[in-house]
């Protein structure tokens, strides 16, 4: 790696303005609002993608045609959402050799290698991407396919982070970027961005900037912008100039958002430069960002990812409002003196007992709205501490999964056994997994709420109470309101946790309020009025 001279950090320092501004409250507000309407982007890329497969019967009997249609909703699906993406690219495939056309053949492949490596594939991508011969294909295609393997060479170099190995990665992922320099136009924003890519990658960080495609160029489009600015704020953070790279993020997932896209980092590195900074507000909504993308595009790479940094900000975020609780319980001891003070004062002064017992009646009261207070904070204590170490056990175990699961897969690649090593990767039980996360959520609520399900049952008469089957602890129906008991009261939020729709989230909330006793309005606050153990 090239050393980086010392007067050029200190330009790096203060030349933000060439690719953005100083992240301000104001971007960040900006990038809290996106997040409120990402489901309403979601919405309008759904409507986009639903227009398209509207005209599929009209070609139903044109294989070309088809082809076509099938390519526009690969398009759509491939930073949206994997399994989608992985499925018309197959089609693709399969339409190509129906067409006995070799090229298309080699530009559907292409597309299968890239769906595969951005949901973190590594080995499926190395050994599907060797079967590609691009030789004779269109310069388009060829560009395509070594853009795609310079990506996978890079990704392998950042996922090994080995003294020995990485160089490799790097030097055999600049060779293939090389390789499409060749065939792309000097002027255009892609031979710019990747030849800054292939730079920094390189350790040539002067000669990234000054060959970076400038990000406020007219005509760059929000996908242009979310990887230019992702990029580009990894190189600001390498030069340590934290705040430009925070701000580049910034606009990087911003960008993501109003795009749709979902195969993506800037969250997640927003999310730890944010942290690292002490913006732990920010940086825990980051977070959650970065895990709900991960999990809708099936990005089991960023998954693992996230997880391993989730767990530090969320604890760090509980004990930042305990430390907010404190003061309050101070102040409020404060408050209460004084009250008690003037108390006593009125009563020195004005020797009167009607007084007296006026204020005595108002300091029971406080007394008792202090004890209920208290109260509350010892419940969602309880809750917190139940679930800090919920979270550090599941992904303590989980990371044992990974570590164990990588064990065998080393050993099966040392022992030259693809077929087991295939074995291993199709016994990985998703479905599973899922649910013995919700039984490990269920377990540590009803640890807390041990009496939850019996009295949610008086909510409703005999016929329409919730009988659990054998061996159950909650359904859906019930964990939806453990849910909001425990204060995710949101329905987004709920539905990404139990792998639902929103809408589907509504409907059950609906379903359950109107078989019960009690009006819908009051619900929820019957809910929250049973108490932990």
């Amino acid at each position: 790696m090239n050393r980086i001279p010392g007067f050029l950090i200190l330009f790096l320092l203060f030349a933000t303005h060439l690719y953005g501004k100083t992240p301000t409250d104001s971007l960040l507000r900006e990038l809290n609002k996106a997040m409120e309407k990402s489901a309403v982007y979601d919405s309008i890329k759904i409507r986009g993608i639903d227009s398209i497969k509207r005209r599929l019967p009209a070609v139903a009997n044109n294989p070309t045609a088809k082809y076509h249609v099938y390519l526009q909703l690969y398009n759509a699906y491939k930073v949206f959402n994997f399994d989608s993406a992985f499925v018309y690219a197959q089609q693709l495939e399969q339409l190509a050799e129906q067409l006995h056309d070799p090229v298309l053949m080699t530009a559907s492949k292409v597309k299968i290698g890239y769906v595969l490596l951005s949901s973190g594939m590594f080995t499926e991508t190395a050994a599907f991407v060797n079967t590609i011969d691009a030789t004779g294909a269109p310069d388009s295609i060829k560009i395509e396919f070594y853009l795609m393997k310079s990506r996978l060479y890079f990704d392998l170099a950042d996922y090994n982070q080995d003294k020995y190995y990485t160089p490799n990665y790097i030097k055999q992922a600049s060779a293939y970027i090389d390789s499409a320099l060749q065939l792309i136009p000097v002027n255009s924003f892609e031979y710019k961005y990747n030849k800054g890519l292939q730079l920094f990658k390189m350790g040539d960080t002067p000669g990234a900037l000054a060959i970076y495609p400038n990000l406020d160029a007219p005509g760059i489009s929000d996908r242009q912008l979310a990887i230019s600015a992702c990029t580009l704020g990894a190189i600001y953070e390498a030069v340590h100039n934290t705040d430009t790279a925070i701000a580049l993020m910034t606009r990087s997932a911003i960008a993501d958002i109003r795009s749709s896209t979902k195969e993506t980092m800037a969250s997640y590195s927003l999310a730890t430069l944010l942290f690292e900074r002490g913006d732990i507000k920010n940086a825990s909504h980051c977070i959650e960002r970065a895990i709900g993308e991960a999990v809708f595009y099936g990005a089991r790479q960023r998954k693992v990812m996230v997880s391993s940094i989730l767990p530090i900000i969320e604890h760090e975020r509980i004990n930042t409002a305990e430390e907010r609780t404190k003061s309050l319980l101070i102040y409020a001891a404060i408050v209460t003196l004084l009250l008690v003070a003037l108390v006593v004062l009125a009563i020195t002064v004005f020797r009167q007992v009607q007084k007296l017992k006026t204020a005595q009646r108002i300091i029971t009261a406080a007394h008792l709205k202090q004890q209920e207070i208290n109260n509350q904070l010892l419940e969602a204590n309880k809750i917190k501490e139940e679930y800090v170490g919920y979270c550090f056990n599941i992904n303590a175990t989980y990371i044992g999964k990974i570590e164990k699961l990588k064990q065998s897969l080393e050993q099966k690649l040392a022992d030259n056994k693809p077929n087991e090593l295939r074995f291993l990767v199709n016994n990985i039980n998703i479905r599973q997994e899922r649910e013995e996360l919700f039984t490990n959520f269920d377990r540590v609520f009803l640890k807390i709420f041990p009496h939850f399900v019996e009295e949610f049952n008086t909510f409703f008469d005999k016929d329409n109470r919730i009988v659990l089957k054998e061996n159950e602890l909650l359904n859906t129906d019930i964990r939806i309101f453990a849910l909001i008991r425990i204060g995710i009261n949101d329905n987004e939020k709920i539905a990404r946790i139990l792998e639902y729709s929103v809408n589907t989230i509504y409907a059950y909330k609906t379903k359950i309020k109107k078989r019960s006793l009690i009006p819908s309005e009051e619900f929820e606050n019957h809910v929250m009025s049973i108490k932990a153990l």
